[in-house]
């Protein structure tokens, strides 16, 4: 199928390391097919698939997640991170990117790509994940702590 690279990359984001990312690789695809008859060809075919690969990884998480309330203060990930990389005159590939959101526990990594990748809402993440609006928004700004954390100290580590 021509999307299975963009629906593995999907697993990839969501899971926690490759075997699992197959797992839900392979259960989505038997979700698609026995669910292919209800695709009404309103929107892509892709989106509609995309969005069948992401409620599989969702549903996986959410079996295996703990709750997490905790209330927690945002910052801004991305400009900390530039600005250790500039520093040191450092990249983070995409790939070390998602190796690192791979390592986050598996409410912070559903959180994060739902709000950063599926630029989903808060509201519509807490109804996804059945949770409330503010555990969610707490979730995110742990997801960005743990990343800069790891993304920062690998950075001072090259540069060492």
């Amino acid at each position: 199928m021509l999307l299975s690279p963009v629906m593995y990359g999907i697993c990839l984001k969501y899971m926690k390391n490759k075997a699992e990312a197959d797992d839900v690789f392979q259960d989505a695809f038997v979700t698609l097919f026995q669910k292919i008859n209800q695709f009404k060809y309103k929107g892509s075919f892709e989106g509609w698939a995309k969005r069948i690969f992401i409620n599989e990884a969702l549903e996986v998480l959410r079996n295996k997640s703990r709750r997490l309330h905790v209330a927690i203060e945002d910052s801004d990930l991305n400009n900390e991170i530039e600005d250790v990389a500039n520093e040191s005159n450092t990249v983070i590939s995409q790939d070390e990117l998602l190796k690192h959101i791979q390592q986050l526990p598996d409410n912070y990594r559903m959180v994060f790509n739902l709000y950063v990748f599926e630029g989903c809402d808060h509201r519509t993440i807490a109804d996804k994940l059945n949770m409330a609006v503010g555990t969610s928004k707490s979730l995110l700004s742990r997801a960005k702590r743990v990343l800069r954390s790891n993304i920062i100290g690998e950075i001072k580590e090259k540069v060492s």
